[in-house]
């Protein structure tokens, strides 16, 4: 079953042109002046339920306005949208019972009132039983660790416990799928990791993820499938596996060798990121030379003590995607222009 299904799903948004001076201001209000600006274009999506996918963009790559459309906020300019079957701007009430938002930088808990009390509020809003809300309340106090502010107002929370309280909030009325939108943003490393294994355990148990963020290790542990916008389109869709698979030219070799060498010949395809006596940093390019090629040409120098072979950040794989990406489509300007 498809938790999340776009068709041709697109936004468009009109600006006015501000005109300088008065006349320019008395014309503005009787001309309508400006420009159409596309957020996104003719998006298609399948997300099956229960999966855990990274949406990503740059900023204005159209994220958040899909976001909005998808969540019922929003109505688009054409296309067509499904969320558990529901047409979101057209049965936006309906299908808040079924979704949970949790927006790292908007908060659905009251400032100056408890947790509890929230979610006392928030129970009412989702018209839930009695005896449901408890039961529910007491498995999430319990499964976030809440229980030691509780009953504290937010407004002296630390801003990982209030994370904590925001996503036992959004997931309060047991929602089959779920929107986060920078949940770690401002997170310390342990309140980020704390974050990260909370919300692998809500996807174990089967609630689908929809999962917006600039930080890179967010992406590769809570996420399985990587979805790319740029430019209001899709870029990449595929799974975390394939992308570092297709994308991976590069590999990061640390050696240790067993006798220190003053220098490193010039080998095509190895960069030498760092080189202190025996130890060795190197950004190895396998599409012009391969692991085995470059081990057999280190133990011409010395012998090995010890190797590791890693990838490279997240981050660079990414980056080098948008790079080339801005790339063709300067291409391809460049080409409509020659035209």
């Amino acid at each position: 079953m498809l938790a999340i299904e776009t068709k041709n799903l697109g936004k468009e948004f009109w600006r006015q042109k501000k005109t300088a001076g008065v006349l320019g201001s008395v014309r503005n209000l009787y001309q309508r002046d400006g420009e159409r600006l596309v957020a996104v274009k003719g998006l298609d999506l399948e997300i099956a339920s229960g999966e855990s996918v990274a949406f990503i963009g740059p900023n204005g790559a159209g994220k958040s306005t899909t976001i909005k459309m998808l969540t019922g906020i929003l109505h688009p300019s054409y296309g067509e949208a499904q969320v558990l079957g529901f047409t979101p701007w057209q049965e936006r009430q309906r299908l808040a019972f079924h979704i949970g938002t949790v927006f790292g930088q908007k908060s659905q808990l009251w400032y100056h009132i408890p947790p509890a009390d929230s979610f006392f509020l928030l129970g009412r809003i989702y018209e839930m039983e009695q005896r449901d809300f408890v039961r529910r309340q007491n498995e999430l106090v319990e499964l976030f660790d809440l229980s030691e502010f509780f009953h504290v107002p937010v407004r002296k929370l630390s801003l990982g416990q209030r994370m904590r309280a925001e996503l036992a909030a959004a997931l309060l009325h047991q929602p089959q799928v779920l929107f986060l939108d920078e949940p770690t943003i401002g997170l310390d490393v342990v309140a980020r990791q704390n974050m990260r294994n909370l919300i692998r355990e809500i996807n174990a148990l089967g609630v689908t993820v929809f999962l917006t963020s600039h930080d890179t290790g967010d992406i590769e542990n809570l996420c399985k499938r990587v979805i790319m916008i740029d430019n209001g389109g899709i870029v990449i869709d595929q799974s975390m596996n394939s992308l570092k698979r297709d994308h991976l030219a590069a590999k990061i070799i640390r050696v240790r060798l067993e006798a220190a060498i003053d220098n490193l010949p010039c080998i095509t395809g190895a960069q030498v990121l760092k080189h202190k006596g025996a130890g060795l940093k190197i950004a190895l390019d396998t599409s012009k030379l391969s692991i085995d090629e470059l081990y057999m040409r280190l133990r011409e120098l010395a012998p090995i003590a010890d190797i590791t072979i890693g990838d490279p950040p997240l981050e660079d794989i990414i980056a080098n995607i948008y790079r080339h990406n801005q790339a063709l489509e300067q291409e391809r300007r460049e080409l409509a222009n020659e035209t």
